[in-house]
């Protein structure tokens, strides 16, 4: 079976792995080398990386839209093409080349939560549960017909890398299975997505890192585990700015103006919110790293 396999961040480092168990891995494209670091020299995205280790040719177009694109892709004659954030748009010319289409593995159960950032669109709305979906693509985003889908409750404190890294390794499993049945000739029927239920992640911007006091505590929790490891929540306390990397809502706060901190202790700083308190637990200054609350109160006071 003749695989090629687009995508580009950590996220589908492990899809890569499974591809490769499953069939020939002919090529891997993967978005050109970008700047990065205090030096802001060219870094390669961790999938190029992965596949040169594993001594598979790289591909770095810039589009798949051009007639040169088009003709290379043909040239590989894929039996499959997988996608795992690979973060280019495929024509629909791309997608009729592989004999079976193109996968992808996508971090939701479709179709709550189409689009770039379904992770962290899912733990910022408070969702008890999420998973991973195998789908054959299709031209609008996100909106093909699935083929297998697994689903994992989201963990109270958990954060959006941690998920993330937990849902990389369940598609991961997800495409293997697929990849799996195909070679046999028994993958399972796609079914079509419905359009109830349907909502769309947009991209996390930096500019969403600022917390509403006027928000719910609960709200604005979530947002905190979202928002880590990037672009990490941030606000002004007692007139500091700072990022926030851990929190939880409590109750409490009755009366007192949201942004107000009403308690602070080795359990953290309570900030009055617009319902209930946030209990900021771990927190990072300017210019400094992430601290416990204990440990930022401790060094406020010998100022």
């Amino acid at each position: 079976m003749r695989i090629v396999f687009a995508g580009t961040p950590g996220f589908a480092v492990p899809s890569l792995h499974a591809a490769m168990g499953k069939g020939d891995v002919v090529a891997v494209y993967t978005q050109p080398d970008r700047p990065a670091g205090r030096g802001r020299g060219l870094q390669p995205s961790m999938v190029k990386q992965a596949a040169l280790e594993a001594g598979i040719e790289v591909r770095q177009p810039e589009s798949l839209r051009t007639v040169e694109a088009r003709k290379a892709l043909r040239e590989l004659q894929p039996d499959v093409m997988i996608v795992v954030a690979y973060g280019l748009i495929l024509p629909q010319s791309i997608l009729d080349i592989p004999v079976h289409g193109c996968w992808n593995v996508h971090a939701s159960l479709l179709p709550r939560w189409r689009g770039a950032a379904p992770v962290q669109r899912a733990i910022e709305a408070g969702d008890a549960d999420t998973g991973v979906c195998l789908m054959r693509m299709q031209k609008g985003l996100d909106t093909g017909p699935v083929y297998l889908r697994k689903s994992t409750p989201i963990g109270p404190l958990e954060t959006g890398g941690e998920l993330t890294e937990r849902l990389s390794g369940m598609g991961a499993q997800l495409l293997g299975d697929g990849l799996g049945l195909l070679r046999i000739g028994l993958l399972p029927g796609a079914q079509a997505q419905s359009e109830i239920g349907a909502t769309y992640a947009h991209k996390v911007e930096k500019s969403e890192a600022p917390l509403d006091w006027m928000r719910p505590a609960d709200e604005l929790a979530c947002k905190v585990r979202a928002f880590n490891p990037w672009p990490i929540a941030e606000a002004m306390i007692d007139g500091e700015r700072v990022r926030i990397h851990g929190a939880i809502a409590v109750p409490g706060g009755d009366g007192a103006a949201p942004g107000s901190i009403v308690g602070a202790g080795r359990e953290g700083l309570d900030v009055a919110t617009g319902n209930g308190l946030l209990r900021i637990r771990v927190l990072q200054r300017e210019g400094g790293k992430a601290i416990t609350a204990a440990d930022y109160l401790n060094a406020r006071r010998t100022q």
